[in-house]
């Protein structure tokens, strides 16, 4: 049989959103059993009726032919012969009778019995425990919500520990029956097989110890088939007993672990804060302003996702957005109402954000002030956060600062050496934003990648593409020129029947004139000239485009007007690639035909910084350039097949007309000869021949040549 569903236990302490949905789905299930449950029960009750009314009947079948012989009839009252017959039918009846009765006492021990057994013990169990569990969690949420009313001005320590001690007998208790509760659930997926199963199994085997004497082929299918049945119920109610046993064991052992975690506000030492989380979830009140005085407090259950604090209220299948925690800044807080607060503020939207731990622990709130203040940082990015965190987070205990801006994110693509000359930079071989070189740039100068003293263009000047102004001024004066660089007719290459269209966010950082197009390298050096150079020069803004990629080109679109700023031909794309460690970075090297400097091309790298992977945006140049690539291969296929059938049509052509200068040279041969031989003179009416003149025998001919001229032309 396949594998059973089960509840978590060791969850239900946290006791989330998520195990509550799940607990619903078991629920709802254990409904759906129970509804099954009660219609089967009422078919099999009607079996069993039936059962009895049968044998019943066939007992009183048996007695009228019994009483045949007393009866007094007005005609054939003494007929021996029907009353020895109906003696012997009263007999085999009566035997029917009896096999009748054993019938319904076995469909009463093996069919009735476990479903109205499972009908009436374990279903009505699962509803108790339901109803238990409910006044256990809805007892538990009274007492923290008293808990947390506690007042820090007038402490008074007997409500104070009275309250605690509320607060862990509703927690115990909850957690308690809720374990009970979700191992009743668990093992109800194996008893809805067994009553299923056990009254089918009691239902046939009573049927076939009845027709045990007339089915002896039959009996031996079916016995064969029932003990593979009764196989697999025994092993099912095996590997029930197994997982009860199971479920025991981890109830007991999660009784221990949780001891200390009852308690509202346990004790610091022996539960260790972790401040190298860069995940956290739990219940939280958060503050909500009624009115420009009042406030009001809302217990609900957070969760980090990302750089993004979620909220999820109890009963909810998801969460939604909270507060974007990236470059935020988070502390603890002192509120006159509540206790362990700490506040969150975004420097997006200035948008203030109170919380308070449920549980009203020192710990917790450390704990959680670490985790924002590790997601802020941008620590959950890396490969390995914990150990970033476990090193960044050594002094940082209740406060941080927002995230770096851009100049301090790149803070290690500075070069090394301040000041440095330009003969020293040829020795230079970092690449961006890391310590060790590449072992191409250990041989390579840079100067052999990038042109010496060229400016850098860290934005984009013109929002029409130097392309389109070039055909603008190409195509006249008498051509009206739009400024906002949409051109009326469109190339063929920005057709929109392209097969690949890929839109992505890229910011652009900078471009320069580079020498050498022929690795990664070069774009990986001028990453680094231009990011330095940017923090340098403390240039910080940076122009956020649309990067469509197709088969034909590259466009950098403005997001607000739509409008193309740059398109870039996928043939002049010679190299793309991302940077090794920052995979946000990527840029590509475009090689031009026109404006060619001392007999060679013109070469720049451009570079951007992407919300996505680079390597994503690279692989889509490829793919492009893969795809244009066979479309051509296709396309010079297609013109050379339809070269090939033109020559081989030209070449029918010519066949045809040899043919047709041979047949009429037949012809005309044909009729020469025809005209040379004497023609016999014409019989006249009566019997003589005339002799015809030598302008009607010339008529004559005329006229036959010209009927075979046009039977040869037919």
């Amino acid at each position: 049989m396949p594998g059973i569903d089960t509840l978590p236990i060791e969850e239900t302490f946290e006791d989330s959103p998520q195990t509550r949905s799940l607990l619903g789905v078991f629920e709802e299930d254990a409904a759906a059993i129970s509804n099954y449950s009660q219609k089967l029960f009422q078919a099999m009750n009607r079996i069993y009726d039936a059962q009895n009314e049968l044998s019943a009947a066939t007992h009183l079948t048996s007695k009228l032919l019994k009483e045949y012989e007393k009866q007094r009839f007005p005609l054939c009252s003494d007929d021996e012969v029907m009353s020895s017959t109906l003696q012997h039918f009263a007999k085999v009846i009566d035997e029917l009778s009896s096999c009748h009765a054993v019938l319904s006492t076995q469909l009463a021990d093996a069919m009735m019995f476990p479903i109205t057994q499972f009908k009436e013990r374990d279903l009505r169990e699962i509803l108790t425990l339901k109803e238990v569990f409910q006044i256990a969690s809805d007892d538990h949420d009274m007492a923290i919500n008293r808990y947390s009313r506690l007042s820090k001005r007038r402490d008074n320590e007997k409500v104070k520990g009275e309250v605690m001690e509320d607060v862990y007998t509703s927690r115990k208790k909850q957690h308690q029956t809720m374990m009970h509760y979700f191992t009743a659930l668990n093992t109800l997926q194996y008893k809805k097989k067994i009553a299923i199963l056990e009254p089918l199994l009691g239902y046939m085997q009573a049927q076939i110890s009845f027709f045990k004497l007339g089915s002896e082929n039959l009996t031996q299918q079916w016995e064969d088939f029932l003990t593979n049945i009764g196989t697999s119920v025994q092993n099912v109610r095996r590997e029930m007993d197994g997982e009860v046993d199971i479920m025991q064991q981890t109830i007991q052992d999660l009784e221990q672990a949780s001891d200390l975690l009852y308690m509202p506000d346990p004790d610091p030492s022996q539960v260790p804060v972790n401040r190298n989380l860069t995940r956290k979830a739990g219940y939280l009140y958060r503050r909500n302003k009624t009115s420009l005085v009042s406030s009001s407090w809302e217990r609900q259950y957070f969760f980090t996702q990302g750089g993004n604090l979620m909220g999820q209220a109890r009963g909810h299948v998801a969460g939604g957005l909270v507060m974007d925690i990236d470059n935020c800044s988070v502390m603890a807080v002192d509120c006159e109402d509540r206790r362990f607060c700490f506040q969150i503020t975004s420097f997006d939207d200035m948008e203030f954000a109170h919380l308070l731990i449920t549980l009203s622990c020192a710990s917790l709130l450390l704990q959680w002030i670490a985790t924002i203040n590790n997601i802020s940082k941008r620590i959950y990015l890396s490969e390995n956060p914990e150990e970033i965190a476990a090193r960044v987070n050594q002094s940082a205990l209740e406060a941080v600062t927002p995230s770096p801006s851009f100049q301090q994110r790149h803070e290690s693509m500075r070069p090394t050496t301040q000041g440095r000359s330009r003969a020293a930079r040829t020795s230079s071989v970092s690449s961006v934003g890391s310590e060790t070189a590449s072992p191409a740039l250990s041989v390579l100068s840079l100067d052999a990648l990038v042109a010496p003293d060229t400016p850098i263009q860290f934005d984009i000047i013109s929002p029409v593409s130097e392309e389109y102004a070039g055909q603008a001024k190409a195509a006249g004066q008498g051509r009206r020129t739009n400024p906002f660089g949409e051109s009326g007719d469109t190339p063929p290459e920005e057709s929109e029947d392209s097969i690949l269209h890929q839109l992505f966010i890229v910011r652009f950082l900078g471009s320069m004139e580079v020498k050498n197009a022929d690795s990664s390298d070069v774009i990986y050096e001028t990453m680094r000239q231009i990011l330095a150079s940017r923090a340098i020069h403390n240039i910080f803004r940076m122009t956020e485009s649309h990067l469509l990629v197709t088969c034909d080109c590259l466009k950098l679109i403005d997001p607000q007007t739509q409008v193309t700023r740059l398109r870039f031909p996928l043939s002049s794309v010679v190299v793309c690639s991302s940077h090794q460690e920052n995979k946000r970075l990527f840029g590509f090297v475009l090689q031009t035909a026109e404006g060619r400097v001392d007999g060679r091309p013109v070469t720049v790298c451009y570079i951007f910084e992407s919300n996505n992977d680079g390597e994503k945006i690279c692989d889509s140049v490829g793919l492009a350039k893969q795809i244009a690539f066979h479309s051509e291969m296709d396309r010079k296929a297609t013109e050379k097949k339809e070269e090939q059938d033109k020559a081989k049509e030209k070449q029918q052509e010519e066949l045809s007309k040899q043919k047709q200068i041979e047949k009429d040279l037949e012809e005309q041969s044909r009729l020469i000869a025809a005209s040379s031989r004497p023609t016999p003179p014409a019989p006249s009416a009566d019997g003589q021949f005339l002799v015809l003149s030598k302008s009607q025998s010339e008529d004559s001919d005329a006229g036959q040549e010209g009927r075979e001229k046009g039977e040869s032309d037919a």
